[in-house]
């Protein structure tokens, strides 16, 4: 079999002041330079990258980004240069530090009737955003499904995120994860929290499977990992990735027990434990005794209607009737009251950080 290469065209009016700005500026390799007699096109590679530079040619100059994991000594700590044939070279972080936005609080109600589109996203998922507004960009908060069943064409990938998860609302979907073993089936109410970078793919799922997923910030990158192959010889289940552990949580057999708002119960998924106080995330019914106002202070406190019937009571604000695929969000500090539930109703509340404070009254 022959070898295959690809290169990139970028125009030059004058080689010979590139050669060295390529060689010894970028420390790339020259490999080739044609003709002898005068030279019009030099080849260089590096960095993942191989370059024709040729007189004449009618592409534009273009961005070339370069990254690197010391920046400050790479190019002289130069951030921004223009190569001698007008192309406009940017160095930054190979693996920049994730950044956390400042949540901008607000009162958030997103309902299913209110026909917000279904975006086709990776892997032919849909996708339907449940806070517009993300909340300045510290969150995301999708309604997934995926209508119609079977293999999913996905990939061994990862995210650079500081928290996510994956809530199974109906059907199934299976997933294999990094350490974890052979695929497991998320089916409705179990979940999965996927601890940063922890490689995974979506193997099968079943016809119109939906699930809930949350991740913070709200962009993000995903990534995929060309190397690994899924399921991986060893099972590490207490590993961690950036303290946190993957959590698959079921729903049968939970224990069910008071919830922090008066009249209904809840069932703990282990993940405020599992990732340091991260996170909390919390499955809640109707329980004994009348619903009261009460208030919050963590940062983010997200709610989804998984089933049933409830009414979004807020101080100055004028009742929400709530149903099936509705979804709020309360700042902190704000009196609100969840009351007339249905016998049915089931809620799925996230919480950032997942340790907090609710007063009542």
């Amino acid at each position: 079999m022959t070898d295959t290469i690809a290169e990139m065209r970028l125009p030059t009016d004058e080689l010979r002041n590139d050669i060295p700005f390529y060689t010894k500026v970028l420390g790339m390799r020259m490999d080739m330079i044609y003709p002898a007699d005068d030279p019009r096109i030099a080849v260089f590679s590096g960095h993942g990258l191989r370059l024709r530079i040729e007189k004449g040619a009618p592409e534009a100059p273009g961005t070339l980004r370069i990254l690197t994991d010391n920046p400050d000594g790479f190019a002289g700590g130069q951030r921004s240069l223009t190569a001698p044939n007008g192309t406009r070279i940017e160095i930054g972080e190979r693996n920049p530090p994730l950044v956390m936005p400042e949540t901008v609080h607000s009162f958030v109600v997103r309902r299913l009737k209110d026909q917000a589109p279904w975006i086709i996203g990776r892997a032919g998922m849909q996708y339907r955003d449940l806070v517009p507004s993300r909340l300045g960009g510290s969150i995301i908060a999708s309604h997934i499904r995926i209508p119609d069943g079977g293999p999913v064409p996905d990939m061994v990938h990862f995210h650079r995120v500081g928290f996510q998860l994956i809530f199974c609302i109906h059907g199934w979907v299976d997933v294999v994860y990094e350490d974890q073993g052979d695929k497991m089936r998320l089916t409705p109410g179990d979940c999965f929290i996927q601890p940063p970078e922890i490689r995974h793919r979506v193997l099968e799922a079943s016809d119109n499977v939906q699930v809930i997923e949350i991740g913070v910030p709200a962009e993000h990158i995903t990534e995929i990992d060309h190397e690994m192959t899924l399921p991986t010889a060893h099972l590490r289940p207490e590993r961690e990735w950036q303290g946190q552990r993957f959590v698959y949580n079921r729903a049968a057999g939970a224990e069910w027990v008071p919830f922090r708002l008066p009249g209904y119960v809840c069932r703990d998924t282990t993940i405020a434990a599992n990732t340091g106080g991260v996170a909390g995330v919390q499955v809640v019914r109707r329980g004994q005794g009348a619903p009261q106002w009460a208030a919050h202070d963590t940062d983010i406190l997200f709610t989804f209607v998984m089933q049933g019937r409830v009414t979004l009571m807020g101080e100055g604000r004028d009742p929400f009737p709530l149903e099936q695929g509705d979804a709020f969000v309360i700042p902190p500090g704000m009196r609100t009251c969840l009351s007339d539930p249905s016998d049915d109703i089931e809620l799925l509340e996230v919480t950032l950080p997942g340790t907090f404070t609710t007063t009542l009254g």
